[in-house]
This record gives C-alpha cells, sequence and structure tokens, in this order.
C-alpha cells in the first residue's frame, strides 16, 4: 500500500493494543511509537479515543467520544467513489481534521502524485491539465486549495435557476478552467471555478448549534433545513450552500468522491455519527507545555465536557480560560519559557476580547446590520463562541481577504469582475474585482460579494495556511492582514501574544 499503509493483519494487531489500552482504564493512542500520519482509504485502521499528532507548534490531540472505533466499512473511510478517495483523504486527522499544504506536499513525494488526494476534478488546478506534472496541482500543494466548481446562474435548494442581480466575467484565468470550453463559465453545464481550503471535521456540536432564528449579517430569517425542519447554524460551508451535515455529504459525495450513486441513509448516519463524536484542538505547545494544566482548561478535553448552550456559547468570555495565565503561579514544574509562552497567550486572549478598533467597508459586519460604518468593536465582535471562536450569530461576513482592494495580491488565483444589475455594492460599488464571488455563487445577490462564513479557531497550528483562499501562509500572516486591513497598529510585541494565543487553540 501506498504511503506505508497498515495491512489487515497490522490493523487487527492495533485493534488488540488499542483495547487493552482501553481495558486497562487507559482509553489512549498508542503507546508504541507515534501514530502514522496519513489515513488511506479502505486500511482498516483503528480510531482510537485519544490520538496524539506533533504538529509545528506542538501537539494536537484528537478525542473520539465513544470511541475506539474500527474503521473498516465505515463509509467515512471508505473510498465509495471512483477515483480512490474517502472522506478522510482530505479530512485528514494529523492535520485537525482538515488538511495542511504541507501534508499535501509530503503526499506528492511519497506517491509521486498518484494519491488520489490529487484527483484531477478538484485536486489539480484544472482536470484539463495535464496532471502529472506538479504545476498542474499548484494551488493545493502550495495553499492547500481544492477547486470547488458553482453553477452558473446559482441555484436553489430544489436546484431551480436563481436569476442574479449581477453579471460576472473572467478578468484572469491562471488555471485555465474558468475559460475552459468543458468546465468553464461558457460550457455546456456554465461553472465558476473558485478554490478553497477544506473546512475542519471536529467539534461539530458548537459549529451546529444555532444562536438567533435569523440571519443577522443578511437581515434575513434563518434557513430552514427543509430534510429535518431545523434552522441551519449556516456554519457548514464557506458559502453557505448545504444546510445540513447530510446534504453537504450528499454533494461531497457527488463531487468530490465522484460517486456514481448516493449515500444511503445508514452511510449518511454513520458519518454524521462520527462527525459529532470527534474533538480536535491543540493539546500542547513547544514552547508552553501542557494546554489544559495550570490554571487553564483549554484543549480538546474541555470541547468535549462543555455544552454550547441556547446561543451556541457558555455565555463565557471567549478565550478566558486562558486568564489565570496572566499571572502565571510560582509554579517550580514551569520552565521559564512556559510561564513567558502562557502570560504571551493570556495577554493575547485580553487582546482578542478588549482591543477594540473601527471596522469598516464589511459586508455582514457594516451593512445590513446597521450597526454603522465605521463601527468600533474588538475581535469578539464577530469571533465570540466560546470555546470556539467562531460567531453565535449565523452568516457571512466579507472581511476583504477575497475582494479588492483589501485581498493581498494572489497572481495564482482567478479574478472576476462583477458588475452589478441593479443597486451597487454598499462598500464597493457597481463594479467589484474578487478572486472568490463567496455567498453570492450561493444567493445570486451581488451584494453577498466575497462574504465567507467565519472558521473554528480550533487546531490552527496544525493545518496551515489559512482563510478561504489559503493566502496566509501562516499565523502572523493573519494577524499582520487584519492589522492593515483595520489599520490597528498592533505593537510588535502584540502581534506574538495574539499568535501565542492562535496557535494555542
Amino acid at each position: 500500500m501506498s504511503g506505508g499503509g497498515f495491512g489487515r493483519a497490522q490493523a487487527w494487531l492495533v485493534a488488540g493494543l488499542v483495547a487493552a489500552a482501553v481495558s486497562a482504564g487507559g482509553g489512549l493512542a498508542l503507546s508504541a511509537g507515534a501514530p502514522q500520519r496519513w489515513w488511506t482509504p479502505g486500511e482498516g485502521r483503528v480510531f482510537p479515543a485519544r490520538l496524539d499528532y506533533d504538529d509545528p507548534s506542538g501537539k494536537l490531540r484528537l478525542l473520539l467520544d465513544g470511541g475506539p472505533m474500527d474503521t473498516r466499512g465505515h463509509p467515512f473511510f471508505e473510498a465509495l467513489g471512483t477515483n480512490g478517495r474517502a472522506c478522510v483523504t482530505c479530512h485528514q486527522p494529523a492535520d485537525g481534521m482538515s488538511l495542511s499544504a504541507a501534508s499535501a506536499q509530503r503526499r506528492w513525494r511519497e506517491t509521486g502524485g498518484k494519491d488520489p488526494l490529487f484527483a484531477a476534478i478538484d485536486g489539480s488546478n484544472c482536470p484539463d491539465l495535464p496532471q502529472g506534472e506538479r504545476a498542474s496541482h499548484s494551488l493545493l500543494l502550495d495553499k492547500g486549495l481544492f477547486r470547488i466548481a458553482r453553477p452558473w446562474p446559482p441555484r436553489d435548494l430544489n436546484g431551480r435557476p436563481i436569476r442574479p442581480d449581477f453579471d460576472i466575467e473572467v478578468v484572469r484565468d491562471p488555471t485555465g478552467c474558468n475559460l475552459s470550453a468543458r468546465w468553464g463559465l461558457h460550457g455546456a453545464s456554465p461553472a465558476v471555478s473558485v478554490f478553497r481550503r477544506p473546512r475542519p471535521v471536529a467539534n461539530f456540536k458548537y459549529i451546529l448549534a444555532t444562536g438567533f432564528e435569523m440571519d443577522p449579517k443578511a437581515g434575513l430569517p434563518l434557513p430552514i433545513d427543509p430534510e429535518t425542519g431545523k434552522l441551519s447554524s449556516h456554519n457548514l460551508m464557506a458559502d453557505g450552500r448545504a444546510l445540513s451535515l447530510a446534504a453537504q455529504m450528499r454533494e461531497a459525495g457527488q463531487t468530490h468522491l465522484q460517486m456514481i450513486r448516493r449515500l444511503t441513509p445508514q452511510e449518511i448516519g454513520r458519518i454524521v455519527d462520527f462527525e459529532q463524536r470527534i474533538y480536535a484542538a491543540q493539546q500542547s505547545d513547544s514552547q508552553g507545555g501542557e494546554l489544559d494544566a495550570a490554571g487553564a482548561e483549554g484543549g480538546p478535553g474541555k470541547l468535549k465536557a462543555s455544552e454550547p448552550g441556547r446561543l451556541g456559547s457558555q455565555g463565557v468570555a471567549v478565550w478566558s480560560e486562558y486568564s489565570p495565565w496572566e499571572t502565571p503561579k510560582d509554579d517550580p514544574t514551569l520552565t521559564p519559557a512556559e510561564r513567558a509562552f502562557r502570560a504571551s497567550v493570556a495577554r493575547g486572549a485580553r487582546l482578542f476580547r478588549e482591543r477594540t478598533f473601527l471596522i469598516s467597508d464589511s459586508a455582514g459586519v457594516n451593512s445590513p446590520m446597521g450597526f454603522g460604518n465605521p463601527v468600533r468593536n474588538s475581535c469578539v465582535f464577530c469571533h465570540n463562541m466560546s470555546q470556539m471562536g467562531m460567531d453565535v450569530a449565523p452568516g457571512q461576513v466579507d472581511l476583504g481577504t477575497t475582494n479588492l482592494p483589501f485581498a493581498d495580491p494572489q497572481p495564482d488565483l482567478p479574478l472576476f469582475r462583477i458588475t452589478c444589475r441593479g443597486p451597487p455594492h454598499p462598500h464597493y460599488g457597481p463594479v467589484i474585482f474578487t478572486h472568490d464571488p463567496g455567498y453570492a455563487l450561493t444567493t445570486g445577490r451581488c451584494a453577498d460579494v466575497g462574504r465567507i462564513t467565519l472558521q473554528s479557531l480550533r487546531g490552527l497550528a496544525a493545518r496551515a495556511p489559512y482563510f478561504s483562499n489559503g493566502s496566509a501562509k501562516d499565523l502572523r500572516a493573519v494577524i499582520d492582514y487584519y492589522d492593515r486591513r483595520y489599520n490597528i497598529g498592533y505593537t510588535e510585541q502584540e502581534k506574538q501574544d495574539l499568535v501565542n494565543l492562535m496557535r494555542a487553540l
């Protein structure tokens, strides 16, 4: 098996070792060396109750509530489509149930580009390109981006075309896919190709929580999932196109896995069960040591034990679990470096909550919510969900990461010209240049161009790069972007404190 996958005999050995650990009261990850990083479809490995992986900042931990679990025959871990992928291919445990660019690069080297991860349909810049060449997969390899083909014009939940209130033109097409005769905007099945990071499949207890019965960022009632009749949290997909895990899975099966049949209700049920039981967060830091010790209550154990509550929040200030570190006790077991790091994390948490700045020209914040443009607030205005850093108010926000003039230069991404047919965009005017129209590809509304669903902030250290289009290569680049975008004026020490907070999550 390419990439050093486990065989059936090895899988049975692993199962026995895990069972022995659990019966002894441990429920721990395997102790016989570090766990294998890459999960290959169909290898039949056991998913332990606790699984630790080294990452660039320290150690990521995954907790499986009710685990361990045999993955043999499980639809999340088996190749169900025609391209050899499983759900786990693009949602790797070692990457916090997402996929880092570093893992994609490693897999390319190990398999000579033959892994199903690099399937032409979305693992390359365009299916038209020569698939054996690295350049054809540069966006996945360098930024961890997959091609997302959205139908044009957009379609509603019943598949009916939506008449958009804007026109879209291709200004620059470095991948060739938007101008492709087969795959492009003017093909037989017109589509807009954008490139996005895979969202983490973990901590869904929080992601699915609904805090309001309306989407205040759009001023509209919160959508109701037609299958369940329940309100949708609107936090599942970058562009809000799926209202439930089941809907997201069906679309992923048809597109990313290239299935020739539909997922069965039983398969969906098993995947939903797994995804709702898995928790992922940073457990330890190479400088700060264990992140759920010395008074702090962080780490995945806290995520697993807590309840999101009616508003998707505990009613506790976000990241206040690190407040005890602001004045660390004289613990003789801590090194000076650990004390300094923990104090930095606590300062970063306070900055995150209390440092205010002017937020301007950001759809979903300044419009249509009515807070004014600009409005003075802090990071917690949008990242207020305790334990997760998402927003208890559902909906999408335009932070400028994909729209000019705010977006950092991205010459390797497509560039589109959006021309509003009706009223101009409230912040950009009648014409917008964007790398990804975002939520507008779902709603057909010019006012939604560039609006993207906020990300979970857990397990960040394991899954660089950041933002939906991978434009921030590391956590410092994330802080630098916000500093430039909103003219905050962070000092170097403040930037480092915020980076340390992000790597501790």
